[in-house]
């Protein structure tokens, strides 16, 4: 098996070579392909398919050794394509869960937004009545209507939250990337990262001009990752990482800028 494995893709390479195509996208599918075909063979995390892997990266490796050390690349793409073949059913799976987790999501943001607006209705209600009573009592039933309509604490929470959720779908796109997830994957985890980036914005207009350029700067590296993924570009790992670094640093100067510190008085 893993002769035919060897053999395959030191043909499949050959060919490619000869036809001008032997560049390192075309390393990594003549793996992934050959690896696909026989990964369903052997039981997942056996010592067999940990073998086959092995042999097709050692094919890899021979067919470029005249070239010395400067096959990093090549073989780099080979262990990626031997990886995504590897757990293609497992991001299958990872999928399809995500898919009931971002549906389950969608019943609580639903359930959220009744308890809401059942709220709004309590206080609505309040606020009619409050016109029977005397003016002190309507002046202070007005005013606690509107601490609560307006409660700082929520909003920050509600935006907290958001910052994380947007913080941990490009975190899932780092590991989708990395281990062998699918484009289409790795895009799902970047869409929801938009909307919950766009839910984390602040609405204040107070905010300092520099974290709103980071706001810009943000949404432009999403989109150069979106657009990099569908062209297949080997970047695209490293602008996710740099994505990932680049938001944890927005939300980082967001805290600062709308909690400023209070100055310490010394005694």
């Amino acid at each position: 098996m893993t002769d035919n494995i060897k053999d395959r893709i030191k043909t499949d390479l050959q060919a490619a070579k000869e036809t001008g195509q032997l560049r390192v996208e075309r390393v990594r599918e003549i793996v992934k392909a050959a690896v696909s075909e026989v990964v369903g063979e052997f039981k997942e995390g056996s010592r067999d398919l940990r073998t086959i892997v092995r042999e097709a990266v050692s094919a890899v490796v021979e067919n470029f050794q005249e070239r010395g050390s400067e096959i990093k690349e090549e073989v780099t793409a080979s262990i990626e394509g031997a990886i995504e073949a590897v757990n293609a059913k497992r991001h299958e799976a990872i999928a399809q869960t995500q898919a009931q987790v971002k549906q389950l999501q969608a019943q609580v943001d639903a359930e959220e937004e009744k308890i809401q607006q059942e709220v709004e209705g309590i206080l609505t209600e309040i606020k009619d009545t409050s016109t029977e009573k005397s003016s002190q009592a309507k002046t202070a039933i007005e005013s606690a209507i509107s601490a609560i309509q307006n409660s700082e604490e929520a909003a920050l929470l509600r935006r907290r939250y958001a910052q994380l959720q947007a913080q941990l779908a490009i975190v899932r796109a780092n590991l989708a990337a990395r281990y062998g997830g699918r484009s289409e994957e790795v895009n799902i985890y970047l869409e929801d990262a938009k909307k919950w980036f766009n839910d984390a914005r602040p609405q204040a207009e107070s905010i300092v001009e520099q974290v709103q350029e980071k706001h810009g700067q943000l949404e432009i590296k999403l989109g150069e990752a979106g657009s990099a993924l569908a062209r297949r570009e080997r970047q695209v790992k490293q602008m996710l990482k740099e994505l990932l670094t680049a938001v944890t640093s927005l939300f980082k100067d967001k805290d600062t800028a709308e909690n400023p510190k209070e100055p310490t008085i010394r005694k």
